[in-house]
């Protein structure tokens, strides 16, 4: 079976993100102080081949844990799909 996964990878919450404190400080000079918080990650798409649910989600918490994310800084969610 095919599975389509979708990822998201963030920044935890205890540390500083300096893209997002930059991003707040353009909204703040073009007016737009309404936004008080931005955090900055990643959006990752892939596409898994098993035999069932349980093994793709084995597989990409595996990819999630000692590749895509930084568990030291970095945490992540994902949905996953069968592929139509």
């Amino acid at each position: 079976m095919k599975f389509v996964a979708e990822i998201n990878i963030m920044p935890l919450k205890e540390l500083l993100d300096p893209q997002g404190k930059a991003v707040i400080s353009g909204l703040k000079n073009m007016g737009i102080t309404e936004i008080t918080d931005v955090r900055i990650g990643k959006h990752i798409s892939v596409e898994i081949e098993a035999k069932d649910e349980k093994t793709a989600r084995t597989k990409l918490e595996k990819a999630c844990k000692e590749l895509l994310s930084n568990p030291i800084m970095e945490s992540f969610s994902y949905e996953i799909k069968i592929q139509k």
